[in-house]
């Protein structure tokens, strides 16, 4: 039972989000908003999953473009496409950080200017939920962290 404590801060953590608003997250509507807070709590959910190329099930693992579509098609019933490419170009940009909403994805370069390579899903808060690398786990990460911040590329908004 102890074992699962940081997740339930996690969750709790989640639900705090969800249900307060800042100068930093901006929602379009109060249905596009339930369909956020639904992507984030599912995301959340998936916390501790094992990193998997390939993957996109809970229970096979996950990479970071198959935990996405996951995500959205489970918890939204919105169909997303399986390679960061083109999961890159979907949605409406948002360049600025201070704008992004809970539930947009959020995409990053390994190389400065390079093609899009990796991708997660924001939660608020300046955090997102990915699945970083081989070995890994699915986990919750901060974009303001030197690594993620010097790699954002771009925020999508899909809902």
């Amino acid at each position: 039972m102890l074992r699962h404590l940081p997740f339930v801060g996690i969750l709790c953590a989640a639900v705090a989000l969800a249900g307060c608003g800042s100068g930093t997250v901006r929602e379009s509507s109060q249905a596009d908003g339930a369909a956020g807070r639904d992507v984030v709590f599912r995301a959340l959910g998936l916390v501790g999953t094992p990193y998997r190329h390939g993957g996109n099930t809970p229970e096979g693992g996950f990479d970071c473009s198959g935990l996405v579509g996951f995500v959205y098609a489970d918890s939204a019933g919105v169909a997303l496409p399986r390679t960061v490419e083109d999961l890159s170009e979907t949605g409406r940009r948002e360049r600025d950080p201070e704008r992004m909403a809970s539930g947009d994805l959020v995409v990053f370069s390994e190389r400065p200017r390079g093609e899009p390579s990796h991708v997660g899903i924001y939660v608020g808060d300046g955090r997102f939920v990915h699945a970083p690398k081989s070995g890994g786990t699915v986990r919750l990460d901060d974009l303001n962290q030197p690594y993620w911040r010097e790699r954002f590329v771009s925020a999508r908004r899909v809902l």
